[in-house]
């Protein structure tokens, strides 16, 4: 009589274990995961590696190219679940709005120490232009322009209040709205025909690589101290880590280096897409996959690692 009945206790906690790791994936409606990209190489890199590691769960990801404004509207009005480009303090005033209306969740700081500020070629600062001080007095020089990226992105905001200041005497100055790549194509031209030329730069991006250019010293008001030393955070619409745990332990897992963005973006620039670039980077580098899927599980309740690790054949 108690052999049965051992059998049976056996086999219903056996049961029980495998219910409680199928309940330790998401539900169905965690199965899309919505992300923004403003159209940045680096936030297009780093939504690569989150695309090609959710594929291998067993996740779709569905991106949406958007301004960072519309980009923090999007996470408040649960449109967009997570955005990998929380750049701090550049985008301080979005998020005092969105935690104030309790719409946002920081889930982890994906990558530490990088520069954002203004930046000249280096012929222009060998030349005596190293500080937003020297802007004014070569005006000429620089047709009274500073060049940024998307129309209402918090570092066009900067420019302009750089501008409209008085700090720096750059009255009648004029912030040039653009994209990303719009911009380096007039950084491209200028410097081939070693014109001047002031611009937003950054890193990790292909341009430090690409260009000889020096960051200006003297904006830390506006950008940060240390040439706008910066965090990049992942943030989430709030409640999304409740939610769907299992994605929002791979997001808070999920931290990238300089070194790991500059490779993608170099990808990029050959032209790779976002999912090839970084299928090839994770690939010839499969140890970065263990700390972002300690304890990550497939939609389905599986071995996270050992599904990714499948999915990219190795």
């Amino acid at each position: 009589m108690n052999r049965p009945l051992s059998r049976l206790a056996l086999a219903l906690a056996a049961t029980a274990g495998f219910a409680g790791m199928a309940q330790a994936a998401d539900p169905e409606s965690c199965a899309a995961v919505r992300m923004s990209d403003p159209g940045w190489s680096d936030i297009t890199s780093t939504n690569g590696f989150a695309g090609v590691v959710l594929d291998g769960l067993g996740y779709s990801q569905n991106v949406s190219t958007l301004s960072v404004p519309i980009t923090y509207q999007a996470i408040a009005n649960n449109e967009i679940d997570v955005f990998l480009g929380n750049w701090m303090p550049a985008h301080q005033a979005f998020r005092e709005e969105a935690q104030a209306n309790n719409s946002l969740e920081q889930l982890a700081e994906n990558l530490g120490g990088v520069r954002f500020t203004v930046a000249v070629p280096s012929y222009v600062s060998e030349a005596g232009v190293t500080d937003v001080s020297d802007l004014a007095e070569h005006a000429q020089e620089f047709n009274s322009r500073l060049y940024g990226i998307d129309a209402g992105s918090p570092a066009n905001e900067n420019l302009q209040a750089m501008i409209d200041s008085g700090d720096f005497g750059l009255d009648g100055w004029e912030v040039v709205a653009s994209s990303e790549q719009g911009m380096l194509a007039q950084v491209s031209r200028a410097e081939r025909r070693e014109q001047w030329i002031a611009f937003l730069a950054w890193e990790p991006h292909p341009m430090n690589a690409n260009f000889d250019i020096t960051y200006l010293s003297g904006a830390d008001d506006y950008f940060g101290p240390d040439f706008g030393r910066a965090d990049i955070n992942t943030v989430a619409r709030a409640g999304y880590a409740e939610d769907c745990p299992n994605a929002g332990k791979l997001f808070e897992q999920m931290t990238f280096t300089v070194e790991m963005e500059n490779a993608l973006m170099d990808r990029l620039a050959d032209g790779e897409t976002a999912e090839a670039a970084a299928t090839a980077y994770l690939t010839e580098n499969p140890d970065v996959l263990e700390p972002w899927l300690d304890g990550v599980t497939t939609l389905s309740g599986k071995p996270g690692l050992d599904a990714v690790r499948a999915h990219l054949g190795l």
